[in-house]
Order: C-alpha cells, then structure tokens, then sequence
C-alpha cells in the first residue's frame, strides 16, 4: 500500500515538476520581450483569476477523488460515475458563470488596485488583461473534475501529463503570441500582456484533449468495474452531492490559500507603500513579491502539493478502513519528506538569492532581497498543503476553513502596519505570520485527534537540519572562493555559472551526507536503497 502511494505520489509530483519548471522558464523570454514594468500588469490579472477558479472550481478535483476512492475501497463503483456524468455538466455551468462575474467584475477590482496617479498603470489597463485572462474560467473547472476522478482510481497519470500539456501549450501561444505583437507586429507590450493572458484559455483547450485521450483508454477498464459494482441500492444524487459539497467547500479555502493572500497584498500593499511615498515603485515591488520571486519559491512547494493531492484518497483508505498503524506512518513519512527536500531548497535559494534573481530576470538589489527573504516562508505554504490534506482525509474539513480564515483575519490586520514598517518585507512578514496561525490550529487538530505525536518527526528533522547547515557552510565557502577567482557577479552568463557551481556543491554535499547516514534510502525507498547497496553505501 505504500508503495502504491510512492508511486502515485511520485506520478503527480514529477509532472507538476515539469509543469512548475516550465512555468519559470517561460518568464525569461516573456521578460525579455514585454519588461519588469509591464510583467508587474500580468500578475494582476491572475490573482482574481486564480481566485474565481477556486470557486468555480469548488474543490471539485479532490472532492471528487476523495469519494471516488472511499467508494471504490467499498466496491462500489457505479456512485463515483454518476458522480462523473452530473459533476461535468454542473461544472460547465459554474464554469461560465465565473468567467461572466469576472468579466464584469474587472473594472471594480482595477479600480481598487489603483491607489495613487504616480502608479504605472491605469485602471482600464488592468481592467483589459483581467477581462482577457477571464475565458480560461469557461473550460479550467471540468477540466478539474475530471483529473479528480482519475485520481479517485489512483491514476496519476491522467492529471500529470495533462497539467504539463496544458502548460507547455499556454506557454508557446503566450511566448509566440508576445513575439508577433511586440517584435513582429511592434505593438504596444500592454496588448502582448492581454494576448499572454488569454493564452490560460489556449493552454486548458490542450489539457482537455489528453484527459479526452486518457478517459478512451481507461473506459473499458472503468466500465468493468462499474458491472461489478456490488451495492444493492443506488446512492440518491442528493445524498452524493450532499457528501461531495461536504468534502469540497474546505478545498475551497485550500485551493484559494496562497491567492487569498496574494489577494490582500493587490488590495493594501499599494496603498502602505503611497501613504510612506513610494507610489512610483510599489507596482514593481509588489510584482516582485506576488510574481517574479513567487515563481521561484512556489517550486519547492509543488512537491508538497503533489503530496497532499496524491495523498488523499490513500489516507481516505487508511482512515475508512481502520488501519491507524498505516495512517500514522504515512503521516510520518510525508511530514519528513516534505522537509528534507524543502529546507536545503529554501536555504539555497535565500543563499544564492542575488545570483538567481540577475540569472531569471536582471540585476536587482531589491529582487534579490526579496527572493532572498520570501524563499522561506515556501515552507510554511508546504506545510499547509499537507497538513490541510490530512485533516481533508480524516473528515475534518470544517477545522480547514478555520484556520486559514485565521490566518487571513491575521495577515489582514498585521498587512498595513508591517508594510509601513518594513516596506516590501513587511508583506513577506505578515505572510509567514499568518500561514504559520493556520498550521499550528491544523497541527493541533491532528494530534487531539489522533493522539498524533512523532518524536521521529523530531529527530529526523533536526538530523534534516544539520545536514542542511552543512551544506549552507559548502555554498558559502564555494561562493566566496569563486568571488575570489572571478571577481563578484556582473552578468547574466556569472550569475548562471556562479549558481550552478554552487548549487550543485550543495546538492552534492546534502546527497552524500543522506546517504551515507541512510536518511535518503529510509525516506525515497526501497529501490535507492538497493542502487546505494551495489554501490557500497548502505
């Protein structure tokens, strides 16, 4: 069962992997092409974007596999396809009904965003790219549905390789598309923004046809399934919608944590900044934080969210179906997971920091500090992507809810006055604030529930520590001696060697300690262990 979940797990997560890398690599290009100034206008469309999917959405994808796969471990198969059938069709129409509200919904949102004349943009400019990025919202939500019932059947594939089409598909419209206008055509960047929007809508129309081609090919197997099925009495929709609005309001919260945040920066961190006289930096800055670098920091995270997705419907087994020795074991092993590829990340990106920031986008000694300061806080976003998964799999939505309306209520009232306070950090400050309220209220809930308490945990993750310090001291030392050779950074082709050189010491030196001590073989599987046993390394 475990291995099952590995390999589920690491399904999902390679292809979000993949999807995620992408996703960076595609702003070089676009920077290059339309420039920091009008990058900051393309991030203010995706985050009332990625809000009204959320709830358009409704937790449909995890909600759906949570059912899907409690009634499959009972044998009942025929509940989740009628789940299937109803489910796309209400989510076509809640689908439209999103991209009609944000349509409308754009010139209100641009106007509260516009704090002062100084700023870069108009309140019509932000209004255009909003009203563009809104048609992906027609096709995204049953999209969504449909990876949800895959996973309920534990294919990970579908979801994977369709997430990485849609993406390798949004990324060559938005770079072509910025191309024609810009370079070909020399248009304004202002109209290539709108087209890179709208190119989320192109993107989903690809993702759409692999789970068309997965569904072909799955649907003997599942129709199979369905002529076994053995319950006696068919579930009436009423009480299938009534358990799957149960698991999917909570998700809700889940999906919009991150841009619920983002969300209250857009709405207060222009107006901290004008009231401290600095309007004509706060677009960028803001961009900085809720885009450039949040880009580089979200990719530690995907590992967590890949987890918590693939997670699940396992933890739903384990939990429906008593076994609380694997429960506890999977909660162990997904929390030592999550930091022992999540810290060494975080610390080489805080390190390597001015490095990174010159390589993606241009020299920049306020990006740099940003990136170098906001790459931490990856931790806590982890963190609570699987910690509200766990408590999703055990039936706790309702706590969900709560904590992260705690942790809203506390980034909201410490916002302003950080900001005032500390400027651009400020915001990174009342994040990790706010985050670390809604763990601690999620932690809390698992260990009283199921008298959860692993001094494993403990240990591993101060053994994760060390070995991380470790290879901190390797990348300073192997920074400063490469100053000493070559002189500080200069140019992108420096800063891109300097952050190989580097990072790949720290990877070395953090691998081989793992190794050697064995937590890399104890943590990522039997089959390692088995390749570092022919090598010698037990």
């Amino acid at each position: 069962m475990m291995s099952n979940l590995m390999k589920g797990t690491a399904i999902l997560t390679l292809g979000m992997f993949l999807s995620k890398v992408l996703g960076l690599i595609y702003i070089f290009p676009f920077y290059a092409i339309v420039g920091e100034k009008n990058i900051a206008l393309y991030q203010y469309a995706y985050i009332p974007y990625s809000i009204m999917l959320a709830i358009a959405i409704s937790g449909a994808p995890i909600a759906v596999s949570k059912f899907v796969s409690k009634y499959n471990a009972m044998g009942d198969y025929q509940s989740g396809r009628k789940l299937m059938k109803s489910g796309i069709l209400i989510m076509m129409v809640t689908g439209f009904g999103a991209f009609i509200a944000l349509f409308l919904l754009a010139t209100p949102i641009a106007g509260l965003v516009i704090k002062s004349e100084e700023q870069v943009f108009t309140v019509e400019q932000i209004a255009s790219v909003i009203r563009w990025v809104s048609f992906a919202l027609i096709v995204v939500p049953f999209m969504s549905l449909w990876r949800g019932f895959f996973q309920g059947y534990d294919k990970m594939e579908p979801t994977a390789v369709s997430q990485l089409v849609e993406q390798i598909v949004r990324i060559v419209v938005l770079l072509g598309g910025s191309f024609l206008v810009v370079v070909v055509f020399k248009g304004k960047p202002e109209t290539a923004i709108s087209f890179a929007v709208f190119a989320a809508f192109i993107g989903a129309i690809g993702g759409l046809g692999v789970l068309y081609y997965y569904w072909k090919k799955y649907q003997p197997e599942f129709n199979l399934l369905r002529s076994q099925s053995v319950t006696s009495t068919q579930l009436p929709m009423s009480n299938i919608y009534k358990e799957v609005i149960t698991y999917s309001i909570p998700m809700v919260f889940v999906g919009v944590a991150n841009p619920l945040f983002q969300l209250v920066d857009m709405l207060t961190f222009n107006g901290a900044m004008t009231s401290i006289g600095l309007a004509e930096v706060t677009d960028t800055y803001l961009s900085m934080i809720n885009f450039m670098t949040h880009k580089v920091v979200i990719i530690p995270v995907m590992l967590a969210t890949g987890f918590s997705m693939a997670l699940v419907p396992t933890i739903t087994k384990y939990y429906t179906q008593g076994e609380y020795l694997s429960l506890r074991h999977a909660m162990d092993k997904t929390y030592q997971i999550l930091i022992f590829i999540t810290l060494p990340a975080v610390v080489g990106i805080s390190l390597l920091a001015n490095e990174i920031y010159f390589m993606l986008y241009s020299e920049s000694e306020m990006g740099a500090t940003i990136l170098a300061h906001y790459a931490p806080v990856a931790i806590l976003f982890a963190l609570f992507q699987v910690t509200a998964a766990l408590l999703q799999g055990i039936d706790f939505q309702k706590w969900i809810v709560f904590s992260l309306l705690s942790g809203i209520f506390v980034k909201l009232a410490l916002n302003i006055p950080f900001i005032r306070w500390l400027e651009a950090d400020g915001a990174i400050v009342a994040t990790a604030i706010g985050y670390s309220v809604s763990i601690l209220i999620n932690i809390l809930v698992l260990r009283k529930t199921l008298n959860y308490r692993s001094e494993m945990v403990v240990r591993r993750v101060m053994l994760i520590a060390l070995l991380t310090m470790a290879m901190a001291i390797s990348v300073l030392v192997v920074h400063k001696l490469l100053e000493l050779l070559m002189g500080p950074v200069d140019s992108k082709f420096s800063a891109l060697l300097f952050s190989i050189i580097c990072a790949g010491v720290g990877v070395a030196v953090y691998g081989f300690l793992s190794l050697r001590l064995g937590l890399a073989q104890k943590l990522l599987g039997e089959r390692l262990t088995r390749i570092m046993s022919k090598l010698g390394m037990k």
